[in-house]
């Protein structure tokens, strides 16, 4: 019989009555269970019931004893079935049904989907590379999406959701008694409201620009000092950093008292010509395959602002030219850190004798203001070839008399500020921009207007985001899920096999010092703090570019705030972790859930407790484990013997057409994480359960079944290591599910030759 035509099936199904009863109540319990019913009822058996209706003389002593002898041999058969039934079918059968909104919106997808329980291989022979079953397994015939989860991967990724949740957020009516929420509400809506900016073209710009001493293109422009007007102004009131990067941040080498110490660093920015890196020269250069389109776009944004075409091809030309000549001594990050380029410290003085071109004292107070800064502080320079290339080529550039009257300088940073402002401008310009784009790097396609208005309503009213977050978030709930976890996963950790003594004493260490929580309420604004932090901030409810000016020198407002008092707590948090994070980050000995982790449809303090365990459990296990897996692999042989068990199996059911032969390193270590992951969350609840063992239950399922079954909803898109994992997650199940108490069932695919032992 070929492999394909095999018919699938549980080695053992205890669960078979139980899906014959899905939906139904179990029988009730006989009276006899309760003494005070048990002795009315045995009181009613002894009147027969012909007597309790005519009226006729009482039956023989030995009848009634008789018929007693059959009633209490009735009573205990049936208390037994109704064990049994118990057993088999899981204490939630006889639980009360979750009916909430967020529970009938679960029922609906979880039936419209396979049960893995009902086919356990056939369901799981999908692969995260592909949405599809393999091109020769049972599954072929079958129809898309039939076997498959029944969440999208958008729905299912958490960035997503999280985007999604904020703009419910922002478009209800929850917390209106706040300005802060007012203003961050009216920002979002005038980003949204395409059709004035629209109308307002590129006026709004031209108007800036004027304001600024105009510009040559133009034909207006007042010639001014090119350090103490326009790049100074450019930096500290609109964010923008034409010829080098700017910021606040810690020296990751510092330790003891400086730990907390915050410095000015300085980075090569981010070009807007395409460039490439030519490992062979060690040095960048024009993307040349892109470079016409780049020339194109230029002469678009000029003929947009009203440039007639015969004057603007002499601007755009000098414009490319000297983008070409500063992307030469750029360099990738990996690069700069090979060569020991970031986090070099000079003070100002010094930097000012190796890049004369910069005042780089007058700059940094004037973006800084009032910082005051001498030329002995330091400041972290993180590529120093680039500052020096780029102030010779400044100075080149500015000696250069026949390009004066043109001010080639002038328009380099003009561009850069219309490159800053195009969010918040007519959409013609985004789209010549995303043309550019997508011709030299990879495109996400376009973006719906509601997600990038939720992006730039987070730039600037983070701290507002993650204040509602913590609010409409379920404290308790999450909680206590990251505290259970976070307790199987030290233990399961224990339990695997280390290469020796130390090994193990060493991670286990390290592993019992840390503490998990949610992020403390106490480094979240209030309401009351945060409508003192915005109390400054003008919003219009019309005008978004306005509103987009004011967010960038506010932005800008926060990191200097940030450097002059670095203990100040509300932004200290906004620019520690950002309101849209997913992940859990290690700080010191604490692993710190966000709150941004816990929204629907991933999590709701109306499911079951089985569903969140079996979705979001599974999700911070994997977290966590992913965290710690560089210090787990090279002390244990755990993570590669469980990697290349559970492939095994997949090939032996699959009958090695899962398309990959042996499974690299990163593969190896992924399929252990998510293994292990699911493993946690089964014993996290079970754990949940006997501290309280009343949970609600979903379409009937029991306990353990509705926790796997959510689970194997979850497509690979909800980690962002999913492309490493060779097969669909849900085909975990049948892997634990082969020899665990935890698993309502035995599963086991008969068909294939060998029997699978637990990984």
């Amino acid at each position: 019989m070929s492999h394909t035509s095999k018919e699938l099936e549980l080695s053992v199904q205890p669960s078979s009555h139980c899906d014959a009863e899905r939906g139904r109540q179990p029988p009730p319990l006989p009276p006899a269970q309760d003494p005070a019913e048990a002795r009315l009822w045995f009181d009613l058996q002894q009147v027969p019931l012909a007597q309790q209706q005519s009226g006729s003389p009482p039956q023989s002593p030995k009848r009634q004893q008789l018929i007693l002898l059959l009633v209490l041999g009735f009573c205990s058969c049936a208390a037994v079935l109704g064990l049994v039934y118990y057993i088999s079918c899981g204490p939630s059968d006889l639980a009360a049904p979750c009916l909430s909104q967020a529970c009938q919106w679960a029922s609906t997808l979880i039936n419209k989907s396979a049960d893995p329980f009902t086919r356990p291989c056939d369901y799981f022979l999908f692969s995260c590379g592909s949405e599809r079953p393999p091109p020769d397994s049972r599954a072929r015939q079958r129809k898309k999406g039939v076997l498959g989860p029944a969440w999208s991967t958008d729905e299912l990724d958490r960035s997503a959701v999280l985007l999604r949740y904020l703009r419910g957020v922002l478009e209800s009516n929850y917390g209106n008694d706040s300005s802060a929420v007012q203003k961050t509400r009216w920002f979002y809506t005038s980003c949204l409201d395409t059709s004035s900016i629209n109308a307002a073209g590129a006026e709004p710009f031209l108007a800036l620009v004027e304001e600024l001493g105009g510009w040559a293109v133009m034909g207006k422009w007042n010639q001014t000092d090119f350090n103490s007007t326009l790049l100074n102004v450019l930096m500290r009131d609109f964010s923008t950093f034409p010829f080098f990067n700017v910021f606040v941040g810690k020296d990751p080498r510092d330790s003891g008292s400086n730990k907390s110490r915050r410095y000015i660093q300085i980075d090569q920015p981010d070009l807007m010509i395409p460039i490439e890196w030519n490992s062979k020269t060690q040095k960048s250069r024009a993307n040349t395959q892109s470079l016409r389109l780049f020339l194109a776009s230029c002469q678009k944004y000029l003929s947009l602002l009203g440039v007639p075409t015969g004057s603007s091809m002499m601007h755009v030309w000098t414009f490319v030219s000297l983008s070409s000549e500063l992307a030469v001594a750029a360099a990738p990050l990996g690069h700069r850190l090979s060569q020991g380029q970031l986090h070099q410290r000079l003070r100002i003085g010094e930097l000012q004798v190796q890049a004369p071109a910069i005042d780089w004292l007058d700059c940094l107070r004037t973006v800084f203001h009032p910082h005051p800064f001498t030329e002995e502080d330091l400041v972290l320079v993180h590529n120093l070839p680039y500052i020096v290339q780029m102030s010779q080529t400044i100075a080149k550039w500015m000696k250069k008399q026949d390009l004066r009257t043109s001010g080639p300088l002038n328009t380099y940073m003009i561009l850069n500020l219309l490159h800053t402002l195009m969010p918040a401008l007519d959409s013609r310009f985004s789209l010549t921009a995303r043309n550019v784009s997508a011709s030299w790097r990879d495109s996400d396609g376009v973006v719906p207007r509601w997600k990038r208005c939720v992006l730039e309503t987070e730039k600037g009213f983070d701290a507002v985001l993650k204040h509602l977050l913590r609010e409409l978030a379920t404290h308790r709930e999450a909680g206590e899920m990251v505290q259970n976890m976070f307790s199987s996963l030290k233990t399961e950790l224990q339990e695997l096999k280390w290469k020796n003594e130390t090994a193990q004493q060493y991670i286990m260490k390290k592993v019992q010092s840390l503490s998990a929580g949610l992020e403390m309420s106490t480094e979240i604004p209030s309401l009351g703090e945060l409508d003192l932090m915005f109390a400054r901030v003008s919003v219009s409810r019309l005008n978004f570019f306005s509103n987009y000016v004011r967010l960038l020198s506010l932005w800008q407002q926060r990191r200097c705030q940030l450097l002059m008092d670095p203990t100040d707590r509300a932004d200290a948090v906004e620019f520690s972790r950002p309101s849209l994070s997913v992940t859990p980050t290690l700080q010191e000995n604490r692993l710190v859930f966000p709150m941004g982790m816990f929204v629907p449809p991933l999590f709701h303090p109306t499911y079951p407790r089985a569903v969140n365990y079996g979705v979001m459990g599974f999700l911070v296990a994997k977290d966590v484990l992913h965290l710690l897996l560089p210090h787990i692999w090279f002390q244990s042989d755990s993570v590669r013997n469980v990697g290349e068990c559970v492939w095994a199996h997949y090939l032996s059911v699959t009958g090695g057409s899962g398309g990959v032969g042996a499974l690299s390193q990163e593969q190896q270590q992924e399929v252990w994480v998510q293994q292990t992951a699911l493993q946690v969350a089964l014993k996290g609840y079970d754990k949940s359960l006997k501290r309280n063992p009343t949970d609600s239950s979903i379409s009937g399922l029991s306990h353990s079944r509705l926790l796997l079954t959510s689970f194997s909803q979850i497509t690979c898109a909800a980690d962002p290591s999913h492309p490493l994992m060779p097969l669909h997650s849900s085909f975990l199940v049948s892997s634990i599910c082969a020899d665990s108490p935890l698993c309502p069932s035995r599963l086991q695919c008969l068909d294939t030759t060998d029997q699978h032992l637990p990984c």
